[in-house]
């Protein structure tokens, strides 16, 4: 079974969550006694393929033209039925984040593969491979082994080590890349970047998220999650509750219906715990829990639990790390 890896980019920098899921191919491959290759779409892609060496990919194919500068569906989903065939690959991997989430899903449309979306870990069982995804909010785990010839799979961020870049003994391979812009669907007719600078809540080891309990002063309580998430560099998150309330935008909801992250440390200040909310937090490997109501939901995840007020906390929580830091 050959792997192909998909190696998402943004501006000409792979986002880091693809290494990860490229070092847990090279282990899957090991185990299978095949390969693992990566592919890298864009326009002038040279730099990230000399990445996917360094982190050990055997073979990098790249497809480079103008019209794949940016993500469009329908080319990219070609350049990959295009390098599943050159690989002879019988699994396909991405990322879970929304792009190659919507990738997978088309690949395996398109190639009536099986498909197991935002799994946390994969494994190899009697030669065969076997995901592990959450499904009901996150309490219960099911296994999801395949029976079609493709086995396609998107892999939720944060769920493997990030490895270490060696020198690499791979090679690259462009892929003959013939694209009739007329033939695209989809245009692109303006790009703005946002959030620039900001943590990304996706692949950030550390998130402060906000919920209602800043209801008292929402512009206050928001600016003290900020505050403290600056000092620990780390990404601002919110629950869906502070969302719909007006207080934050969507881009930080954390949950069922934002996004799933598994930082190293989560701090959940005014946040009660509803089971939508931790379907996309549970799984961060330290809880720190704010909340003046000591029955809340959340206290029950929780690594360590404050009953307390976050307008009190959240500045002495900000001062203290600011001083030890």
């Amino acid at each position: 079974m050959s792997i192909l890896v998909w190696i998402e980019q943004n501006n000409g920098v792979a986002v880091a969550s693809c290494w990860e899921v490229l070092a847990k191919a090279q282990e899957l491959a090991a185990q299978m006694g095949s390969s693992a290759a990566a592919l890298v779409i864009g326009d002038g892609v040279d730099a990230i393929a000399q990445e996917a060496i360094g982190y050990g990919a055997a073979t990098v194919y790249t497809a480079s033209s103008p019209a794949l500068a940016r993500y469009r569906l329908q080319p990219y989903a070609a350049v990959v039925e295009q390098a599943l065939d050159a690989a002879g690959a019988t699994l396909f991997l991405t990322n879970a984040t929304l792009r190659g989430g919507s990738l997978a899903a088309t690949v395996a449309c398109q190639r009536g593969g099986g498909i197991a979306a935002n799994a946390s870990d994969l494994r190899v069982e009697g030669g065969k491979l076997v995901a592990t995804r959450a499904i009901f909010s996150g309490n219960i785990l099911a296994d999801v082994a395949f029976e079609s010839t493709l086995a396609v799979v998107s892999v939720r961020p944060r769920s493997f080590p990030m490895p270490e870049m060696g020198a690499g003994g791979g090679s690259a391979q462009a892929l003959p890349v013939s694209i009739d812009e007329s033939s695209i669907r989809e245009k692109i007719s303006d790009f703005r970047a946002a959030d620039t600078g900001a943590v990304s809540l996706t692949d950030a080891k550390i998130i402060v998220s906000g919920g209602r309990g800043v209801a008292a002063d929402p512009f206050k309580g928001f600016a003290l999650v900020g505050e403290l998430a600056d000092v620990l560099g780390a990404a601002m998150g919110a629950s869906r509750a502070a969302v719909d309330a007006g207080y934050i935008p969507y881009k930080h909801q954390v949950g069922q219906t934002g996004k799933t992250v598994k930082p190293d440390l989560y701090i959940a200040a005014g946040i009660s715990g509803a089971i939508q909310h931790l379907a996309g937090m549970g799984n961060s490997k330290v809880i720190v829990a704010i909340n003046k109501d000591r029955d809340a939901p959340i206290f029950g995840r929780a690594t360590f639990g404050i009953v307390d007020d976050l307008f009190v906390v959240l500045p002495a929580l900000t001062a203290e790390f600011k001083q030890r830091l």
